[in-house]
């Protein structure tokens, strides 16, 4: 995967515990801002599902069954 590079500023204390922790785990800062993203953005996964559930379960958000979608589309699947 392409690398991007992104400007990010952190508050000092932020920053040096930054240091500390991937000095311990002996990996780069880098690794241990991409593992930390990682983990919380398969934490808001879960959020953003449970969110879409409550949405459905209160009829703010349809759900519709594939067959339906198929046949709408026209598609043979």
């Amino acid at each position: 995967m392409p690398t991007v590079k992104k400007l990010v500023s952190f508050d000092s204390m932020v920053a040096e515990e930054l240091e500390m922790v991937s000095a311990a785990l002996n990996i780069t800062q880098k690794e241990l801002i991409e593992r930390a993203l990682d983990y919380y953005f398969d934490h808001t996964d879960i959020i953003i599902a449970q969110k879409i559930s409550k949405d459905v379960e209160d009829g703010k958000e349809s759900v519709y069954d594939a067959k339906d979608v198929f046949s709408e589309l026209e598609l043979d699947v």
